[in-house]
């Protein structure tokens, strides 16, 4: 493993990712690709953690925007997650990957209750761990439920897996010349109100120092490379101690 830079990674993957070509729901080719993309990973005895959302199924905030209780709807949208959690995990396995699935709300019938030294066991023995239910709490997005787990099981970085190459200064897809930043600060993201991770989330691995990384998953080998140490997307990093 002399060419693997980070040993313990949170992946955080958007709910919408599993949708594919698809309006609706998960499309099952792409549990098949993260498996292929996340198993050489694991074969060369990487700990990966991971936390997805739930947007292909329901999203909390359109829930409430549509007159619904808030509290009510991120509940819903915690248990969408779930369902993707347990796609992941029935496609990882049948991939020959050892995985388990720890929910922040009990339903001990279909996963196990998240506990953070358990949590850490599973990955010491080798076993991904997916940890679905974002944070257990309403009013908390799942990439705050991210940079949580990520810094509760010491990660060395939280990888955020998007469809997009990294962080612009505006959005690639309306505005072409958009600028990609290859490292950025923690201070700039928030200030510049980038679209890269919920406030909460980007301030929380700030405090805690934790390296956030965002690249485009749907690269062939992308993973490999950003666990091998490659400068893949953009990485958001300390401010300078000069400054």
């Amino acid at each position: 493993m002399s060419d693997i830079k980070y040993h313990r990674v949170l992946l955080k993957l958007s709910g919408e990712a599993l949708m594919g070509e698809q309006a609706y729901g998960i499309d099952p080719a792409v549990p098949q690709r993260l498996a292929e993309e996340i198993r050489p990973v694991w074969e060369a005895g990487v700990q990966v953690a991971i936390v997805v959302g739930g947007g292909n199924i329901f999203r909390g905030l359109s829930g409430a925007a549509a007159g619904m209780d808030r509290a009510q709807g991120d509940n819903m949208g915690m248990l969408a997650t779930v369902i993707n959690s347990l796609s992941l995990q029935d496609c990882f396995e049948r991939n020959g990957m050892d995985c388990r699935v720890m929910s922040a709300i009990e339903m001990r019938q279909i996963a196990e209750p998240y506990i953070r030294r358990r949590a850490i066991r599973h990955l010491e023995k080798g076993r991904i761990t997916i940890y679905a239910a974002g944070t257990g709490n309403p009013y908390f997005t799942t990439d705050t439920a991210a940079a949580l787990r990520a810094c509760e099981i010491n990660a060395e970085v939280l990888m955020k897996a998007t469809n997009v190459d990294g962080i612009y200064d505006a959005d690639p897809k309306k505005d072409p010349s958009a600028k990609r930043f290859d490292t950025i600060t923690y201070r700039e993201v928030l200030n510049r109100d980038l679209k890269v991770m919920d406030a909460t989330a980007t301030a929380l691995c700030h405090d805690n120092k934790m390296p956030i990384m965002v690249f485009d998953i749907k690269q062939p080998g992308v993973f490999m490379r950003a666990i091998s140490g490659d400068h893949v997307g953009t990485t958001v990093v300390e401010e300078d101690s000069n400054e």
